[in-house]
């Protein structure tokens, strides 16, 4: 059992929150990962910026612009990482497109991730009929790979993340890039339910999560919420990390 899949326990929802690495800066990431871990987060998806981030909505793509222009690169973010993972006990996963993982070397990036202290990577861009290479790698470094469903996807697509996605399965709550939603689509149910007969893994649910009235709905089908925007904008929105912290303690609650 890998550290993330240890994380879901039965009865329990995972509360999972990406933060951008390098946003607003490498020391402010650090006490960030670390008031998530103390406020109540399960996991921290720790964002590699990229200049062309295809999934991500307006928030995310300032966040990995900014940092980008400070000079974050991949391997600043496995120095971060390294760091991080000396101060919190949760486990931490790369968020990342395939273009920065395939430059820098499929194996010496799985490598340096081991050393980094990273559980697993979050490719959004890669889908599994074009994986079956860093799949093997990961998996000889035991790193979980996790791939995504949206409610678009195929029986056929459903069946191949099912068979291959490891720690959990990222559900797009919905069609589109990321970004806090007023509310959550009302097929959202519908869609877990699809995939939910064919997985074994942890379902999470991602894109559009933003308050603790959306972690209750998706608590009550899903195994997990993944929570990124909002995090991101409460970063903006006050330095000292007060109100991330009180939101983060919310959707903990929430989900209990």
């Amino acid at each position: 059992m890998s550290q993330i899949t240890s994380v879901f326990k039965p009865g329990y929802k995972v509360l999972i929150a990406y933060i951008t690495v390098g946003y607003p800066d490498i020391k402010a990431t650090l006490s960030i990962a670390a008031a998530l871990a103390e406020s109540g987060c399960d996991i921290i998806e720790l964002g590699i910026p990229f200049s062309d981030p295809l999934a991500d909505g307006v928030t995310i793509q300032k966040s990995s612009y900014q940092a980008l222009q400070q000079g974050t690169t991949p391997q600043a973010c496995l120095d971060t990482a390294a760091e991080i993972s000396k101060k919190v006990s949760v486990p931490l996963v790369f968020m990342t497109y395939y273009n920065p993982v395939l430059n820098f070397g499929l194996e010496l990036f799985c490598q340096s991730c081991i050393t980094a202290g990273i559980n697993g990577l979050i490719v959004p861009d890669l889908t599994p009929e074009e994986g079956a290479e860093l799949e093997a790698i990961t998996r000889k470094h035991d790193l979980d790979l996790v791939y995504f469903l949206a409610p678009t996807s195929t029986e056929e697509r459903i069946a191949a993340v099912a068979e291959r996605s490891r720690g959990f399965i990222y559900l797009v709550s919905l069609t589109g890039v990321t970004g806090t939603r007023d509310t959550l689509p009302l097929e959202l149910e519908g869609f877990v339910k699809r995939v939910r007969q064919k997985s074994k893994q942890p379902l999470c649910v991602g894109f559009g999560v933003s308050t603790p009235e959306h972690a209750k709905r998706v608590a009550a089908i899903a195994d997990g919420v993944i929570v990124g925007s909002r995090l991101i904008q409460l970063i903006e929105e006050d330095a000292t990390l007060a109100s991330l912290k009180s939101f983060v303690a919310s959707m903990r609650e929430a989900l209990n």
